[in-house]
């Protein structure tokens, strides 16, 4: 597997996204285009193909969006207890390769670790239920908590009051490409994408980002 060249000399902080970046995707994918149309079929007594149709109407409405990645939008607008439905097929929430390993790696180059993610505060705490990783983070940061998903104009200007940085000496990784495009937008310096965010689906384009396969990649030798 081929290393990717990072300037860690040069980096202060690190920003890690959170679903399909630290964690497999693939427990989002299946409660919302799976789970959540069962469930919802359920309540409506609807088939799950007509449920999938009308969630998948509903969801792009808001994609890009805070409301996107609303718990509280989501479950006033369907009338549904969404953080308990998650819980049903919480044993598909995973950690991806490696991940442990590189958070260990980050303390020890003394690096300023920041989970920055548009999941909700909800969606947050659920998985920290399940997956130990809470301690590797200096500070967790939801959009939430700034006021505009990571792929909004104005996100990382209104970050910035929130948590001082470099621009220059920061690196961030995700798997949402219109995030990135934002981040490269404002001057992040450092940025890689996800090469397969999904464990069950194809790799994805990840257009002029480096993909990351594995974070075994960008960790050498101390």
């Amino acid at each position: 597997m081929k290393q990717i060249p990072i300037n860690w000399q040069n980096i202060q902080t690190v920003f890690l996204d959170m679903d399909g970046t630290l964690l497999d995707l693939h427990f989002d994918n299946h409660f919302w285009l799976e789970h959540m149309p069962k469930r919802y079929a359920e309540k409506h007594g609807i088939s799950n193909a007509e449920a999938h149709t009308d969630l998948l109407a509903n969801y792009q409405k808001h994609k890009g969006t805070l409301k996107w990645y609303c718990l509280d939008h989501w479950q006033e607008t369907l009338q549904m207890d969404i953080v308990n439905l998650k819980h049903e097929v919480a044993e598909r929430i995973a950690l991806r390769e490696h991940v442990i390993e590189f958070l260990h790696y980050l303390q020890k180059l003394q690096k300023r670790v920041v989970l920055l993610t548009n999941a909700h505060n909800k969606t947050v705490d659920l998985k920290f239920s399940y997956i130990d990783m809470q301690q590797y983070f200096d500070r967790v940061i939801t959009a939430h908590d700034i006021g505009l998903a990571k792929e909004q104009p104005g996100f990382w200007q209104a970050l910035q009051k929130e948590e001082r940085f470099d621009k220059n000496k920061s690196l961030f990784i995700d798997d949402n490409l219109e995030v990135l495009q934002a981040a490269e937008r404002y001057g992040i310096k450092y940025l890689l994408a996800i090469q397969q965010p999904d464990s069950r689906k194809s790799i994805v384009d990840t257009g002029k980002y480096p993909a990351l396969q594995s974070y075994t990649q960008i960790m050498s030798d101390l």
